[in-house]
């Protein structure tokens, strides 16, 4: 058993195949941030057999990078058929992470190969590569400047055309870092993060780092249904219409979520 001081329970009527699900949530800390619930909107199919690294949304369409050697894709996918529109395949010894695009440029980073393939959004053409040193995990952008994440506790801010480094945050949890940092998405003038192995989203604060909240997402695909394999992993919102969608690696759904956040 767990102390009834440490945990709260939710009944939630979201589970994957309708199903109900209980779902136990860390209760805050005195003086923590709070864990905020999300809402499903909608189910879509998904590619049970993408190793999903990255999202984003662009003019209506989802872009999803995946991963794995010889397996990793960019795709141009029609969010609520699960249709794939466009692909294109990375060399066999690249393995696909984290995408975001800017500037008319869709950005796509490879996990240790030092390389980010560059192309045009419309029709995936490769316009350029760059360099950049050390392991890259998740992307998105504040408008400005692309946002990095590689596991560590920090992000680094990077200019687009170079991806050099020009400002750098460490994300803390009160005075704890977090680590597992992965892929990332702008949302609302925040950084959110998938929390590798784990079925949560931080809210980060861009300027300081600090977690600004948590979003629980354990019932959308209960552990208990998918293999270890199967993290959950791919936030994209739609700078449009503010629709946000959540998946995970190798989830045969795509989520559609509303996020009710504490008021305080």
């Amino acid at each position: 058993m767990w102390p009834a001081r440490l945990f709260t329970v939710w009944v939630l009527i979201l589970g994957f195949a309708g199903s109900v699900v209980v779902a136990c949530v860390p209760a805050p800390r005195d003086g923590a941030v709070e864990t905020a619930t999300a809402r499903v909107l909608a189910a879509y199919p998904h590619d049970p057999r993408a190793f999903t690294q990255g999202l984003a949304i662009h003019d209506g369409m989802l872009y999803e990078s995946t991963g794995r050697y010889g397996r990793s894709r960019l795709r141009i996918v029609d969010p609520e058929r699960g249709e794939v529109q466009r692909q294109v395949a990375l060399d066999d010894h690249l393995f696909g992470e984290g995408i975001a695009i800017l500037g008319g440029r869709l950005y796509q980073l490879t996990w240790k190969a030092g390389v980010v393939l560059v192309y045009d959004p419309e029709d995936l053409r490769l316009l350029t590569r760059l360099d950049y040193p050390g392991e890259a995990w998740g992307l998105t952008h504040d408008g400005t400047r692309l946002i990095l994440s590689d596991g560590t506790p920090v992000l680094r801010f990077l200019t687009p055309d170079t991806f050099e480094v020009v400002r750098e945050v460490r994300v803390t949890d009160g005075r704890r870092s977090v680590r597992g940092l992965n892929e990332l998405e702008w949302v609302n003038g925040q950084i959110w993060a998938n929390i590798l192995g784990s079925d949560r989203i931080a809210r980060i604060s861009p300027a300081s780092g600090d977690i600004l909240g948590w979003i629980d997402l354990g019932h959308l695909y209960p552990r208990a249904r998918r293999a270890p394999n199967q993290p959950l992993n791919g936030i994209a919102r739609d700078p449009q219409t503010g629709r946000l969608f959540v998946t995970g690696k190798l989830w045969p759904r795509l989520f559609e979520v509303s996020v009710d956040q504490p008021s305080r």
